[in-house]
């Protein structure tokens, strides 16, 4: 049996339909007889989809809440229908997504209806995040989507699913309102629609080319209008993709899409075409701000490469410009545009002129491009000592006939052609000819001026010239390929350095210096932009006479404004990378433009982590004042409102206290006293704490000494202490260390549920270290609220109103991490909430004396429930 086929149906957004859809596609099959079942669905309690899905079988879900797929897979149906691929089934399940239990069905050979909605898929998170400031908790790999045999987009208005939602078809009312105003915006659901749309076309495309390439389809189908414009490098780009673009917008009533134009550049193997890499770049730049891609590709021919890439990508129009060769050039052969309209069939050809019409372009390199000094001076010696030589050695009786004279000197004219270029080839042809007319022929008794002379000076010449034409293409393809690997492997590696965000700008800026063997290299912004705001003259450099400020910079002498610099690159408005040491070629200057650019990132991502820094901070301190805000509107306020009112009794004059009725106000009075001043004092501590203003005076501090005075204030069968004796003294500030273990101690009676059971308060020794540990037998904290009980002004859901604005654990943490130790929560065996101090040992006969504290030492208060 072979694999079933899979159906989707995509929706735009929640509430599209694509239930309701495959339910009546599979009510449509099972009326034309075939065994349907459905496998999992959720209605949503929606009345149509729940009248659909009553009039077909369905499968009991798998006791675990998953699909059962054995039992579907032993009812044998033609088709199931499984809803939500993204929905995560419940622990226990044979699968952990659903989308794997339809994987199982296809493999039995079972045909699927499934549903699934665009901002499920996996390749969208981001997106889907972005336009509705959700990010959808569940997703199926977009794959799983594209494998389907049929994908049916589920289309609906933004304004159709906003009133299906108004008239309470898609959530329950009292939610109508709120998600109208806020996941359900029509804005929002016009980008999701957009969104859905552009990826059903993506789809329909690749099945389209997969279609085409099986049936061997060569002739364009004009489905979609697409743009290829032809790019030689040159000036003129310019025009042309202006030109294109216009094109295209025509054909699509709008501006053009990146998939409607592309611009191609055709480059041969050995690189001898490659584009001037300024225009080139300004041309790719003005490419994407008008909505087009950039391809290039390698051929061996023009035409033939421009016209293999517009087939393949469908394109329905070419868009080439005049030719610049001269008139006498096309003696060569017809231009690149008279043979791509001669080939391009179906496709239709638009030959733009520009003002580069005609200008003429020099077909081959100068000469001696390529080749280095040595070989330079190699070819020179070759060609005015060479021939010389060889001429007095032909001279000699030896070679009395003079059969060899022209063979020879031919031979010296093509080493010196494959050794230094055209220059010395032409002149070595010169000279072997003057020597062959001038000695050798009067000598070996031929007449000096002759047809074989003419002939050999003609050979020579021909043959010179054609090597060292074929050497230099050689030498200068070899150069460029050298030179394109390194800037490949420098741009690279940066590129990789800047997105992986492991150099700082101050490495990057060090490695351009070096790459570009420079003295300095200085990052410069500009403080007060100019009126009209333009950020330079055509060369891309910042226009003189304005104010400029170094931002980083490495080597010295440093550019302190533009001009100072030997090298300016402009990459911004108000940023420039200014060098100093020696003026770079033009052909540096395109790949100084890519590190600039890549400075100019690293830069706005060290800004961003400074503001995002920044922000947390600010964050944390709205929390912190909030949080003060409401202790003070609350829990301060709860003590001086007993205060007074006890006050006022005892001032009243119309009342008749008793002795008894006194000390019990005064007693109140005291006791909120105690309890306001306990709140202030770990108010302060919280603040010392968060901004950093904690010294302590570490030294040998013993623990039998401390927890005793811990425990004042509180039952003496409230807390059972083992601290042995001989237990090391540990480093620690004796006055914070006290703090600490008052409010953990506090905190654990409180929520210590049975005072039969007292506290434990345990210290032990481990290496190098000594741990006091705090043992209740309370209901324990689950591992999220550990992680929040050391949270300023963070109370747990149990803690009892007034009791303390949730500040105890959080000064305990920030004292112990001042001392160096750490305070970590573990869970008591049998229940219960273990609090683990841990101090460093230190030896006998060591102070270990270390810094101050700005108070005196305090002794323990409570500090309200930190959990």
């Amino acid at each position: 049996m072979g694999r079933g086929k899979l159906r989707v149906y995509l929706g735009s957004a929640p509430g599209a339909g694509t239930t309701h859809s495959a339910l009546a596609e599979a009510g449509r099959r099972a009326a034309d007889g075939a065994s349907v079942v459905v496998a999992a669905v959720d209605t949503q309690r929606r009345e149509r989809t729940s009248a659909l899905l009553d009039a077909l079988e369905t499968v009991p879900l798998h006791p675990s809440g998953s699909v059962d797929t054995a039992a579907v897979i032993s009812r044998t149906p033609k088709l199931a229908v499984v809803d939500d691929l993204a929905r995560p089934n419940p622990a226990g399940s044979p699968n952990p997504v659903r989308w794997q239990d339809v994987e199982e069905l296809l493999e039995a050979g079972i045909d699927v209806l499934s549903t699934v909605g665009i901002h499920h898929l996996e390749s969208l998170n981001d997106v889907v995040h972005q336009i509705t400031g959700v990010r959808p908790d569940r997703t199926v790999p977009d794959h799983v989507v594209r494998r389907a045999a049929e994908i049916e987009l589920v289309d609906i208005t933004p304004q159709e699913l906003r009133r299906r939602m108004a008239h309470g078809d898609i959530h329950p009312a009292e939610r109508v309102d709120a998600a109208l105003s806020d996941y359900y915006r029509e804005g929002n659901l016009a980008a999701l629609r957009e969104l859905a749309l552009l990826w059903t076309a993506d789809q329909v495309e690749a099945g389209l080319a997969r279609y085409r390439g099986e049936h061997e389809i060569r002739r364009t189908w004009e489905a979609r209008e697409r743009v290829v414009v032809a790019l030689t490098g040159g000036p003129e780009g310019e025009t042309l993709i202006r030109r294109a673009a216009r094109v295209a917008a025509r054909s699509r009533g709008g501006h053009p899409q990146p998939s409607h134009l592309l611009a191609v550049h055709v480059m041969p193997p050995n690189g001898m075409a490659r584009a001037p890499g300024d225009d080139l770049l300004r041309q790719r730049r003005l490419l994407a701000e008008l909505g087009g891609t950039y391809h290039q590709v390698v051929a061996n021919d023009v035409p033939t490469g421009l016209l293999e890439f517009a087939r393949g990508v469908h394109a329905t129009q070419i868009v080439l410009g005049s030719s610049r060769r001269r008139a006498w050039q096309y003696v060569l052969g017809p231009g690149v545009g008279a043979i791509v309209a001669r080939e391009s069939g179906d496709i239709d050809v638009h030959i733009v002129t520009h003002e580069e019409v005609g200008s003429g372009r020099w077909p081959l390199p100068p000469p001696g491009r390529g080749l280095g000094e040595h070989r330079r001076i190699a070819g020179w010696s070759l060609a005015l000592l060479a021939p010389a030589l060889m001429s007095l050695v032909l001279a000699l009786p030896l070679f009395s006939d003079g059969a060899a004279d022209a063979t020879l000197l031919l031979l010296i004219t093509v080493s010196t052609a494959a050794v230094g270029g055209l220059r010395p080839a032409l002149v070595s042809a010169l000279w072997s000819a003057i020597l062959l007319t001038a000695l050798l022929s009067p000598l070996h008794g031929r007449p000096p001026v002759s047809v074989d002379n003419v002939l050999a000076l003609i050979a020579f010449t021909l043959v010179g010239t054609l090597v060292a034409m074929v050497v230099e293409m050689a030498a200068r393809s070899a150069a460029q390929a050298a030179r394109a690997r390194a800037e490949a492997d420098a741009v690279t590696l940066l590129a990789g350095s800047v997105l992986a965000g492991n150099e700082p700008l101050h490495a990057l800026l060090r490695r351009i210096r070096e790459t570009f063997g420079q003295r300095s290299a200085t990052l410069l912004e500009r403080v007060s932009p100019s009126p009209e705001g333009d950020s330079g003259d055509d060369e891309g450099e910042p226009l003189d006479g304005e104010r400029w400020r170094p931002v980083h910079g490495v080597g010295s002498p440093a550019a302190d404004s533009p001009e100072e610099a030997d090298v300016l690159v402009s990459i911004s408005d108000t940023l420039a990378l200014a060098l100093r040491g020696r003026v770079l070629p033009a052909a540096d200057r395109g790949v100084l433009r890519a590190f600039a650019a890549h400075i100019g990132i690293a830069l706005e991502h060290q800004r961003l982590e400074w503001d995002a820094a920044e922000a947390r901070r600010q964050a944390a301190g709205n929390r912190i004042r909030t949080a003060l805000l409401a202790a003070v509107s609350h829990d301060l306020r709860t003590p001086l409102t007993s205060i007074k009112a006890s006050l006022s009794s005892l001032r009243a004059t119309d009342l008749a206290l008793t002795e008894e009725d006194r000390e019990e106000l005064l007693e109140t009075v005291e006791e909120s006293t105690d309890r306001l001043n306990r709140l202030i004092d770990n108010l302060l501590d919280m603040s010392r704490v968060h901004t950093d203003s904690v010294r302590p005076k570490l030294c040998p501090v013993g623990l039998e000494e401390v927890v005793p005075i811990t425990l004042l204030g509180l039952p003496a069968d409230a807390v059972t202490v083992d601290v042995p004796d001989g237990l090391p003294r540990v480093l620690a500030d004796a006055g914070l260390l006290e703090r600490a273990v008052a409010n953990v101690v506090a905190n654990a009676v409180r929520y210590n549920p049975d005072p039969r059971v007292p506290v434990l308060v345990a210290a032990s020794a481990h290496g190098d270290n000594v741990q006091l540990r705090v043992v209740d037998r309370g209901p324990g904290v689950s591992d999220e609220g550990k992680q929040r009980m050391f949270e300023a002004f963070q109370r747990l859901g149990d803690a009892p109103q007034g009791t303390g604005v949730g500040l105890g654990l959080a000064v305990a943490r920030g004292f112990v991490e001042a001392m160096h130790g750490t305070l970590a929560p573990e869970d008591t065996p049998g229940g219960g909430l273990t609090m683990v101090f841990t101090l460093r040992a230190v030896e006998p006969g060591v102070d270990g004396s270390g810094g101050d504290t700005d108070d005196e030492s305090v002794r323990g208060a409570d500090a309200g429930p930190g959990r």
